[in-house]
């Protein structure tokens, strides 16, 4: 299976641990646990990252399709980057929400009326913040989609209600939407 690689991006391939350089930076992965071959060709002026395994069977074969996946998201990464959007969802204690250190932490105040601090650390390459447009809406950003989907879920998982009925009590962090980092809309 191939991977067509764009003209922006640079990829370097040593011993099936594959970086990825762009525009919104540099990202790179190990595959050195999948018993698959990496190598880069140019076919027809376009550069390709071809991955083939020999004499594999089903699990084998399966691999393949998951390494250009996680190349494909690591090249969408570093020129277009990730956005989750989240919501605060709360009936009667407002959620407060409080981020220090330039959108590196996280501070949850007054969930259910609790008076403790859940405090959450973004993982590396993501920032947080508010939206401006939207109340009651965290945006997190990054270039890696497993670092950004993970603090959204550490986000998400911190406001789990305990000990009540979660039909009744729906408060939390809700992830409302995911998806690329729009480019500025520019009004002609």
């Amino acid at each position: 299976m191939q991977v067509t690689i764009p003209s922006n991006v640079t990829i370097e391939v040593k011993g099936r641990a594959v970086r990825v350089k762009g525009p919104r930076g540099t990202l790179q992965r190990d595959f050195r646990h999948l018993s698959v071959d990496m190598f880069l060709i140019e076919e027809e002026g376009e550069k390709k990252l071809k991955v083939e395994c020999h004499f594999g069977r089903k699990k084998r074969l399966a691999s393949i399709r998951t390494a250009c996946s996680h190349v494909q998201n690591l090249i969408t990464g570093v020129t277009k980057g990730f956005e989750y959007k989240m919501r605060l969802v709360y009936a009667h204690f407002p959620i407060n929400i409080s981020i220090e250190q330039k959108g590196a932490v996280v501070e949850v105040r007054n969930f259910l009326g609790e008076k403790r601090v859940r405090v959450i650390t973004m993982l590396p390459g993501v920032t947080i913040a508010r939206s401006d447009a939207v109340k009651d809406e965290l945006i997190l950003i990054g270039n890696d989609v497993e670092n950004v989907s993970r603090s959204a879920a550490l986000v998400g998982q911190s406001c789990l209600v305990r000990g009540l009925d979660i039909r009744k009590f729906l408060d939390g962090i809700y992830i409302s939407e995911r998806g690329l980092i729009a480019p500025p809309v520019v009004k002609a």
